[in-house]
This record gives structure tokens, sequence and C-alpha cells, in this order.
């Protein structure tokens, strides 16, 4: 007879309400208030009640950050290849088609130059929904290339993070991105050209561990999730227990690696803010025309003068 055995659980299973289609109401993970998914959609992802803060997919973070009307996308016909014919239970090549059809983004970052408060900045915005946010090679180009813009045209750059790392589909190639993007902000820094860095829930790993935390400003939105590894590595690693709120925005505030906590509903006017205090000197891309002194009068010889017949005044009829 066995000493020990495993404990039987019951099954519970919660049915949807019947007349209710799914994803009509989302839960709450702090409060587990039930909140219309078209109230939260129009509230920028944020519970009203609680102020949580759902990842917002970057077309619509975009729409909230920019002037209406002047973002031009760059780089959007980059894809991912299968450079390394990854199989797994899925192939790496079937993943990204997958994820295509569910966003409509061909990677999981979205890059270009918009004006905020009519500053002209190079933008690269991630989206959480396409394989975790996960930066591969295309990833790390786009940011890439963003950082680049910004140094070209000589106008701020803002990079928003929603990751959970590198993406191991692509393994050292995807490790090689932290020290390319890396390498292009030292660049940037080098020419006194302002980079913010705004990091969302989650912001985790490789991304932590490069251009995340490389901003002259650094933003977190509340309660964001922020770390290199997890909680449950670290904790098997040092066995040592971790303090609470261990790897939240709030701890890392604290602890002086982040600068400001920002609502998202702030966001936009914050950043307008910190553009206009350390963007607003930054030299033109067009250069400037050279400046001519005005050719001095040609003067005629004495001979030539005295020849010339004088000129004279019209008489006054003024009584």
């Amino acid at each position: 007879m066995a000493f020990f055995g495993k404990p039987k659980y019951s099954t519970v299973s919660v049915k949807a309400k019947e007349g209710v289609p799914k994803g009509v109401w989302t839960k709450c993970p702090d409060s587990g208030e039930m909140v219309f998914a078209k109230e939260l959609k129009k509230n920028l992802m944020v519970v009203p009640s609680s102020d949580y803060h759902f990842p917002l997919a970057a077309p619509d973070r975009i729409h909230s950050l920019v002037d209406e009307g002047s973002f031009v996308e760059y780089d959007a016909n980059l894809t991912s290849t299968d450079p390394l014919n990854f199989k797994g239970l899925a192939s790496y090549k079937d993943k990204l088609e997958q994820n295509k059809k569910k966003t409509t983004l061909e990677d999981a970052v979205i890059s270009g130059i918009a004006k905020m408060g009519g500053f002209p900045v190079s933008l690269a915005v991630m989206d959480f929904r396409f394989l975790g946010g996960s930066m591969g090679s295309v990833v790390g180009e786009k940011i890439t290339r963003a950082i680049e813009r910004g140094l070209e045209q000589k106008i701020p750059v803002v990079v928003v993070s929603a990751s959970g790392g590198a993406r191991m589909y692509e393994g050292i190639l995807s490790l090689m991105q932290m020290a390319k993007t890396s390498a292009a902000l030292a660049r940037l820094s080098k020419a006194r050209i302002p980079y913010f860095s705004v990091l969302t829930n989650p912001t985790m790993a490789g991304v932590m561990a490069s251009f995340a935390t490389l901003g002259d400003i650094i933003i977190a939105e509340p309660k964001a999730l922020i770390g290199f590894a997890g909680r449950r590595v670290i904790k098997e690693t040092t066995r040592a227990d971790l303090p609470e709120g261990f790897q939240t925005a709030e701890f890392l505030l604290d602890r002086g690696l982040i600068d400001q906590i920002v609502h998202r509903h702030q966001m936009r006017d914050k950043l307008v803010t910190l553009i206009g205090h350390l963007g607003h000197a930054l030299p033109s891309k067009s250069p400037r025309k050279k400046r001519t002194k005005p050719a001095a009068p040609k003067r005629l010889p004495v001979s030539k003068i005295a020849a010339k017949k004088p000129t004279t005044r019209r008489k006054s009829t003024k009584k």
C-alpha cells in the first residue's frame, strides 16, 4: 500500500452566460470587475475603476501618442525569415504566419516618423500580441533604423517597449540585436540627441538588457512588469525570498532604475513636455545657406563722371 498518493482535484467548468457572445466583457485582474470590452478599448485599455493597464496594440498606441495624421511608417516591408530552419511543436514559419493573420502586422514592431506636439520624432512601438513582442532580426533592425533616422535627421527618438525578450526561434541572431541597438544608441548619445524609452507591461530579458534601459529618460506605465529573468528563475538561482512587488515599475522607481511612472492617458503630454525641454535646441537637418556679402558698388572713373549730364529736379508747381 502506498503511503503517498496524488490528491484528487475536482474540475470546475465555468459556462458563459446564455446569449452573451465571447469577448464582449473583460475581467480586470486587479479588482475582478467585469468591463465592457468596447468601453475598455475607448479608454486605451485602462480599467476606469482600478486603473489597471492592459497591453495596448501598437497601432492604437501610436494613435494615442502622435499628432493626428502625422505618422509615416518606414520599413513596413521587412519580414522575418527562418535562418535556422527551426522545428518544434510548430515550425517558425507556421508561427510567423499565424501571428501575421492574428495581428495584421509583419512583425512585433512598427516604426516611422511622426510629430508629437508639433515636434518631429523618430518612433518605434512594439506589439506584445506578435509572438510575445519577442526581438528577432527584424525587430532589432527596425529599431536600429529608427535610431539612425533620428541621428540622420537630428530629431528625438522614442521607443515603446513591450516584450518577453529575445526570440528563441532565431538563436544567436536574435541576441546580436542587443549589441546592434545599443551601438546605435551610443552614436545617438554622442551626437547629443535625446532618446526616450517607455516601458510597458511586460518588458523583460534581452530587450530590458539593451535598448529599453539606455534612455536619457526612462518612463514606465503603472504596475508594469520589468526585469531580466523571471521571478521563479531568480528565486531558484539565489535560493532567497524576493521582496513584495519585485520587478514592478513602482519597485524599480524607488531604487532609481527608472525616472518616472506615467499613466497611459498622460503619456503623450509628458513626452511632449520632455521633448520640448531636451530637444528644442537640436540643429535642423537642412543645411543652412551660406551668407554672401553684397557686392561693392562699381566706381566709375573720374573722366566718366564728369562726362555725365547732371540731373535736374522737377520744379514744384506750388506757390
